[in-house]
């Protein structure tokens, strides 16, 4: 699996390749002012990404960027080996994981429109083919262009698809509205424990495993909260991750309209991890693109039960400086249920505040949500 003190980036892409199945077999970096137009590393580096791959006995390269159709070509033409980039790998960790109709269409947007622009490496084998007289480039010209009116013709109808599940979507939340549910939304880094905290709370027993892309459909249900006397929608959505292809920001639109429509959002961080500050900047930047980074905020430290003993919070309740504004921050841990009981507690608090005077603003400061 490499050296011990590889990159984090690239400890990030082993997980999420282990995830789609593979076995990672070695880490490489590599530094430059600016990456190689033919071949992303240089040709240096891809000589000894062979003769690495080689020695191995890899079956396949990876790559943490995105690689452009062009580039993907070259590396795979000198190495010998399929190559795939960070977008394609967690497109694959899609498709496995959606189990919903509308997470199925929404996968199938983004591998499509990834595709799109790979075709000529698709029908390279077609290159080799001559035109006849009057023929302008040929079969494999005739071939690329059929192919990309397919892709672009089932691009569309996944598209009408969506618009057609994305107004059911809406539907569900007009009803919601008229029974004046308080709506909150789990949202976190990948990985951060947000099934398992959403099990915690309203036990529904959601699939949660310690792995990237755990969860990829969102999953809502009703949390009775007695202190405040009523009931609050409960949404677990997608983990967000560094680079997420804005292909599948698109494409997941319907799935994160969830947390763009909530009252609250509960900010779920992996307490144990060691870049947890990088994370939560990650989340941010998504929240920013989906313009959901004005609502609400408590953020929900998980997984203390994995901190050493110095590492333990002196109080289950504090702030903590999110985009230069203290947020509320509870301490918790959804595996052994650490700290569950104060986090409902403030739950239930802003549940009850909503609707008074002054509302969330009580507990929420009006600049909330400032640009990263």
């Amino acid at each position: 699996m490499g050296l011990p003190n590889f990159d984090g980036d690239l400890e990030e892409l082993g997980l999420l390749a282990q995830t789609a199945g593979l076995a990672p077999v070695a880490r490489i970096t590599c530094k430059r002012k600016a990456p190689d137009a033919a071949l992303f590393v240089g040709s240096g580096k891809a000589d000894e990404i062979k003769l690495l791959a080689t020695q191995l006995g890899a079956k396949e390269i990876l790559f943490d960027q995105s690689l452009s159709p062009s580039q993907q070509r070259n590396l795979e033409r000198l190495l010998e080996l399929p190559v795939n980039d960070r977008t394609f790998l967690i497109l694959e960790i899609f498709a496995q994981r959606a189990r919903s109709h509308e997470g199925k269409l929404q996968v199938e947007l983004a591998r499509l429109q990834y595709l799109s622009t790979r075709l000529v490496r698709r029908w390279s084998h077609l290159e080799r083919q001559s035109g006849g007289i009057g023929m302008r480039g040929g079969p494999g010209e005739t071939q690329i262009e059929l192919d990309r009116r397919m892709i672009g013709e089932n691009i569309k109808r996944t598209k009408d698809r969506l618009i057609k599940v994305k107004r059911q979507r809406q539907t569900q939340r007009r009803q919601r509205e008229r029974r004046d549910a308080f709506n909150i939304s789990l949202i976190g880094y990948t990985n951060a424990g947000k099934s398992t905290l959403f099990n915690a709370l309203v036990k529904a027993r959601v699939y949660a495993a310690d792995q990237l892309f755990a969860t990829l459909d969102t999953t809502t249900r009703q949390l009775y909260l007695g202190e405040a006397g009523r009931s609050v929608s409960l949404s677990d959505t997608v983990g967000f991750i560094r680079d997420l292809p804005h292909g599948l920001v698109d494409a997941f639109q319907a799935t994160l309209q969830e947390a763009i429509d909530a009252d609250l959002l509960l900010h779920v961080v992996d307490a144990s991890n060691p870049n947890f500050i990088e994370q939560i900047a990650q989340v941010q930047r998504v929240l920013k693109e989906i313009g959901a980074e004005k609502i609400p905020q408590l953020l929900v430290f998980n997984k203390i039960d994995a901190l050493e003993s110095d590492q333990q919070p002196v109080r289950l309740e504090d702030d903590f400086e999110v985009d230069g504004v203290q947020t509320p921050r509870v301490f918790v841990s959804a595996k052994s249920l650490a700290g569950i009981a104060t986090l409902r507690q403030r739950l239930a608090s802003i549940a009850a505040a909503d609707g008074v005077t002054g509302g969330l603003a009580n507990y929420f400061p009006e600049d909330h949500g400032a640009d990263v």
